[in-house]
């Protein structure tokens, strides 16, 4: 019987400090930041955004003229416009 109530206290124990790990890892995790989000992009006249993703250094905007305008993220620069062929 004591054996058995030192198994119990001994996995009691390791749930307690497992869930405590879990907390730490969610609080650590959401205190990270994330991607900053552009304050503004200046997108070519007449061209509406429908979709914005964001790369290590750059921003990608799908148009809804079927294109995907990749910035740069540090000036804003317009890098690389891709056409998209729709069959």
């Amino acid at each position: 019987m004591r054996f058995l109530r030192l198994l119990v206290t001994g996995l009691t124990g390791i749930m307690i400090v497992g869930l405590l790990v879990v907390v730490a890892l969610i609080v650590i995790r959401l205190n990270e930041t994330g991607p900053t989000m552009p304050s503004e992009i200046t997108l070519p006249e007449g061209v509406n955004a429908t979709a914005l993703t964001i790369g290590e250094g750059w921003w990608a905007v799908v148009t809804d003229d079927n294109r995907i305008l990749i910035f740069d993220q540090m000036t804003g620069a317009l890098r690389q416009s891709i056409e998209i062929n729709q069959d």
